[in-house]
């Protein structure tokens, strides 16, 4: 498979381009007179919308060019929509005045918008994220459990995240020997990880109580906490099939490396258990799941350009990657099984 380029990222007036869309969109909501505000790009486009006249606020998401068919974003909304009836705090999809979830929204090219509520909240504090951890590990687990049992819709399609598309032939992030400063030793280094990624995972195995339906980017940037409940979980777009624990290891993205993170992950363990069951030789192979994310996010960041994420990040984030592996390898961040 041909990974398509991140189209956020080309520059040459794009962003200009779904400002216009995003104004276009608004428009067809029912909403001529809402303010929009960018709030972030990564693989797509986020806004705010603020209706002056009413007090109305919602959260318009403008998707990238060709990372999801129209089926498969159904299929996300589906899923989301199925968590919140079953008490997960995840926000409502708002929709549009023909009653359809997803809008598309005409141009050279069309894309596809999402509307959803805003929720209330802030991000977790870093300085309670050992905390916060626990209280994650509780939600994941729900969500595993729901996944688990739910009877997905008949036209229901969303990619995976094993090997094969994460580092392998489809690379859907691009390849990690692409990332920012890949000299002939990090290549070494990070080749040698790769190959006992691949070993590991093919032995962990996709059995039905170690795979399924994920949400695949539970980091604090799309959790929202109001005091001391559960979080709210945003941002389902990169949700699809693949290990449960690739879940755990997508909540330390960027942060790998922080002395704080065994903490973490025993926190997050903790209040997994509280829900489901998660044997010891699962929980002995977290690292190789943490190391798995983090060489999938060095080509992330190197197809990326155009995300500010992705240009703060740049080479240091590689060389970071390389002393990780180096110590994975030699077995200091295994966890043993109890």
């Amino acid at each position: 498979m041909r990974v398509r380029a991140h189209d956020l990222s080309a520059g040459g007036g794009v962003l200009d381009r779904v400002h216009a869309t995003a104004r276009t969109a608004v428009r067809l909501y029912g909403l001529p007179g809402a303010e929009i505000t960018l709030i972030n790009v990564s693989e797509n486009a986020t806004f705010r919308v603020d209706d002056p006249e009413t007090g109305f606020r919602a959260v318009l998401r403008v998707h990238r060019l060709g990372y999801h068919s129209t089926a498969a974003i159904r299929s996300e909304l589906a899923w989301l929509e199925a968590l919140r009836e079953a008490g997960v705090r995840t926000p409502e999809v708002l929709r549009a005045p023909d009653g359809s979830r997803v809008l598309t929204v005409p141009g050279e090219p069309p894309r596809e918008c999402v509307l959803f509520e805003f929720l209330p909240g802030t991000e977790p504090p870093q300085d309670r994220l050992v905390e916060g951890f626990e209280r994650l590990g509780a939600t994941t687990a729900r969500m595993h459990r729901h996944a688990r049992s739910w009877r997905r819709p008949a036209a229901f399609t969303r990619f995976h995240w094993d090997h094969g598309a994460a580092l392998g032939r489809e690379s859907r992030w691009g390849r990690w020997r692409d990332g920012p400063g890949m000299d002939p030793e990090a290549l070494a280094v990070l080749g040698r990880l790769a190959e006992e990624l691949r070993g590991r995972l093919r032995r962990f195995g996709r059995d039905a109580g170690r795979y399924g339906l994920i949400h695949a980017d539970l980091r604090p940037a799309n959790l929202l906490v109001t005091g001391d409940g559960p979080p709210s979980v945003i941002d389902f777009d990169d949700c699809g099939f693949g290990w449960y624990l690739y879940d755990l290891a997508a909540a330390l993205s960027f942060i790998e490396h922080r002395p704080e993170v065994p903490a973490m992950v025993d926190a997050w363990l903790r209040g997994y258990r509280t829900v489901l069951d998660l044997p010891a030789e699962d929980e002995a192979e977290v690292w190789t799941f943490v190391m798995f994310r983090r060489l999938l996010l060095v080509a992330w960041i190197g197809s990326h350009a155009g995300v500010e994420t992705a240009a703060g990040l740049g080479a240091g984030y590689t060389r970071g990657t390389c002393e990780l592996a180096e110590r994975y390898l030699a077995g200091e961040l295994t966890r043993p099984a109890r």
